[in-house]
């Protein structure tokens, strides 16, 4: 499968050339045009092997995160028989990195999960409270097998090497090895420093592995927009 990133690092687009009998998953609502050769098929993400209650799982959280994320769990899966082209989007102006799996997993922000291609199972994974007091969100999306994975991110991907101990503003997060654990701090300097840095809570992460991180916050978008909006 043949790709290129254009336009990056400030409004980049994926360019995917499908040949027979290839196929790649995306995001919904990333797609911005792609050849009439392409069918296009809505599944839940819910794992290459799951049953009928993994399905159901699926379904619960991707209604969760409509309501109260309006973001949903859904992905297209376009392929053809004859091959074709697709172009393919984020919704927030930033980075596209490709990452190569060779039977590792990675785990990566809600949001950060653009498309992927080859045998990569995608799968929800629960964060936990700890995942919940650092504003990740509910759910990560974990990806492992063999292929490629397309994330994206609000400006652009810088990739950090972990070995010990590493510590990333919990709202520059793109994803992270499996095999590295986390947990929750604040920035630090006390009370003051937790309210007046402007730091708030970040990730100590521990082990060796690799983190994706992202040079813009999104939450400024928030701050940003807030004093825009009626009231």
């Amino acid at each position: 499968m043949q790709h290129i990133v254009k336009y990056e690092p400030t409004f980049s687009m994926l360019q995917v050339s499908l040949a027979p009998g290839e196929t790649i998953i995306a995001e919904a609502g990333s797609m911005v045009a792609r050849s009439s050769s392409l069918t296009m098929e809505v599944k839940l993400n819910a794992g290459k092997n799951a049953g009928f209650f993994g399905k159901m799982k699926a379904f619960f959280i991707a209604i969760i995160r409509k309501i109260v994320g309006g973001e949903t769990f859904f992905v297209n899966h376009f392929s053809s028989p004859q091959g074709g082209w697709v172009w393919l989007a984020p919704s927030l102006s930033g980075g596209i990195k490709p990452i190569q799996l060779a039977g590792n997993s990675m785990i990566f922000s809600a949001g950060a999960f653009l498309a992927s291609a080859g045998d990569i199972d995608l799968k929800m994974r629960w964060g936990g409270l700890r995942a919940l007091l650092a504003k990740e969100g509910a759910f990560f999306v974990e990806a492992s097998g063999n292929g490629q994975v397309f994330v994206t991110s609000y400006g652009a991907i810088d990739e950090i090497d972990c070995n010990g101990s590493y510590i990333v503003d919990n709202g520059h997060i793109v994803g992270f090895d499996s095999s590295l654990n986390f947990k929750i701090k604040s920035g630090g300097g006390g009370l003051l420093g937790f309210m007046a840095s402007g730091e708030g809570i970040v990730c100590e992460f521990q082990g060796q592995g690799k983190i994706l991180i992202q040079s813009r916050n999104t939450s400024a978008l928030v701050d940003w927009l807030t004093p825009m909006l009626p009231p």
